[in-house]
C-alpha cells in the first residue's frame, strides 16, 4: 500500500487537501493509506479546527503545535517536528501544498532524509522576493520530485528555470517530473458549492440577496500592518458604499480587525464603524465563504486563494494587491490588480458595474486533479 505524509499548516492548506483525501477516500481506500500532520503555524478554532469536520477531512495524526513566531523560529520548530515523524513513519512521498512556512520547512525536512517531496500547487510567481511566500515555493519547487502546477503559466514559470519537462520516470529529486494536470482547488469548488447550497445559510441571515452584495477580504501583512495602504483601501470601501449605495460585507481576519482599531484614522474608523451598510463580519466557515463569493456580484480581496474561487464561480474580482501569483484570471478580464490605491479600486469598481458580463475560460483543469495526481503517484512508486 502506497503511503503518503500529508503536511498541513494553514487555513489554505486544509482547505486544499480536502481534493486529495477525499479521492484517497472515494477511490484508492484500498491502495493508499495517507497520514497527516498539522504542524500548527496557524491554530484557531474558528479559523482552522472547524475546517476538518466541515470538509470532511482525516483529523491530524500528528500535530506539531509549532505556533506563531519569527520567520526561521517557527521553521526551525517545524523542521525538527517534521524531521522526526518521517523517520518514524517511512512514507513513500511526502505531500506539501502551497507557499507558507510549513510549505518550506517540510521541503527542507525531507530532501535532507531522502523522501521524495510532492509539490502541489508548483511553478507560481509573483517575481517579488519580498514576500516570504516567494522564496518558500522556490526553494520547495527546487527540492521536489513531482511538481503539479496548477495552470499552464505555472508549468511554463518551471521550465523558465531549467526543469526538465520532458523526464520520464523513475522521477528522482534531481530528474522529477512537472505535470499539469489542473488544480485541486477547482476540484474542491465545484465538490463544495453544492454542498454550500445545501448546508449553508449565511446569505438568509445576515439578510444578504444574491448578487446585491460585494465580499471584501483583507489580510496580507502588506496591507493590514502599513497605515497609508490600509486607510486606502478603506477611504475606497466607504465611497462605494455611500456613494453607490452598494452593501460590503467583510469578514475580518482577526489581524485585519486589530490593524483596523490601530492604524485607520479614527474618524474613518467610526464611519465605517456606523456605516449599515458595510457588515464587518467574524471569520466565516469555508463553506459560508463559497457561499459569499458565489452570490456576490463582485469581490474584493487579497487572497490568492479567494481571487481564484470567485474566478471559479464566475464573480469578477478586484486584486488589492501589485501583482497576483493568478495572471490568467487578469489576463482574461475577469479580475483587475489594483493594488492598495483609492482611485484604480474605484475605476475598476465602476468598470465591473458597467461591463458586467466578464469572461471565464477553462484555464484550471476539468475538476479531477486530485485522481490525476493520486494516480501518477501510484505509478510513480511502481517503477
Amino acid at each position: 500500500m502506497l503511503k503518503l505524509l500529508t503536511i498541513i499548516g494553514a487555513r489554505p492548506q486544509i482547505i486544499k487537501s480536502a481534493a486529495i483525501s477525499r479521492a484517497i477516500k472515494n477511490h484508492y481506500a484500498s491502495s493508499i493509506k495517507e497520514v497527516v500532520v498539522h504542524t500548527g503555524q496557524h491554530y484557531d478554532e474558528r479559523m482552522s479546527a472547524i475546517f476538518f469536520e466541515e470538509l470532511q477531512i482525516p483529523q491530524p495524526d500528528y500535530n506539531l503545535g509549532a505556533g506563531s513566531g519569527k520567520h526561521g523560529e517557527q521553521t526551525a520548530r517545524m523542521i525538527a517536528g517534521i524531521e522526526t515523524i518521517l523517520e518514524n513513519e517511512h512514507p513513500d512521498f511526502m505531500i506539501i501544498y502551497g507557499d507558507t512556512n510549513s510549505t518550506l520547512a517540510a521541503a527542507v525536512a525531507a530532501s535532507k532524509i531522502h523522501v521524495p517531496v510532492v509539490h502541489i500547487e508548483a511553478g507560481l510567481r509573483s517575481f517579488n522576493k519580498k514576500m516570504p511566500e516567494e522564496i518558500n515555493r522556490i526553494l520547495s519547487d527546487h527540492v521536489s520530485t513531482y511538481l503539479f502546477p496548477p495552470t499552464q503559466t505555472g508549468f511554463d514559470n518551471l521550465k523558465n528555470e531549467g526543469f526538465r519537462v520532458d523526464n520520464r520516470p523513475p522521477y528522482t529529486i534531481d530528474r522529477p517530473g512537472v505535470f499539469n494536470v489542473g488544480d485541486v482547488m477547482y476540484d474542491n469548488t465545484l465538490f463544495f458549492s453544492k454542498v454550500a447550497d445545501k448546508n449553508t445559510d449565511i446569505l438568509e441571515k445576515e439578510g444578504l440577496q444574491k448578487k446585491q452584495f460585494l465580499l471584501v477580504t483583507l489580510h496580507r501583512n502588506t496591507n493590514t500592518d502599513d497605515a497609508a495602504r490600509l486607510n486606502a483601501i478603506f477611504r475606497a470601501l466607504l465611497e462605494i458604499a455611500n456613494s453607490r449605495n452598494e452593501t460590503l460585507v467583510l469578514p475580518l481576519h482577526p489581524r485585519t480587525a486589530k490593524q483596523m482599531e490601530i492604524l485607520l484614522e479614527p474618524e474613518l474608523r467610526r464611519e465605517i464603524s456606523n456605516n449599515s451598510a458595510i457588515l464587518l463580519l467574524p471569520p466565516v466557515s469555508y463553506l459560508e465563504m463559497i457561499q459569499l463569493e458565489k452570490y456576490a456580484k463582485l469581490v474584493l480581496t487579497d487572497s490568492g486563494g479567494v481571487q481564484k474561487e470567485a474566478y471559479f464561480l464566475k464573480t469578477p474580482c478586484l486584486i488589492l494587491r501589485a501583482e497576483t501569483e493568478w495572471v490568467e484570471i487578469v489576463e482574461s478580464g475577469a479580475a483587475v490588480l489594483c493594488d492598495a490605491d483609492e482611485t484604480r479600486i474605484l475605476e475598476a469598481y465602476r468598470y465591473f458595474m458597467s461591463n458586467p458580463e466578464s469572461s471565464f475560460q477553462t484555464i484550471y483543469g476539468d475538476g479531477n486533479a486530485a485522481e490525476k495526481i493520486l494516480n501518477l503517484l501510484l505509478a510513480g512508486a511502481a517503477t
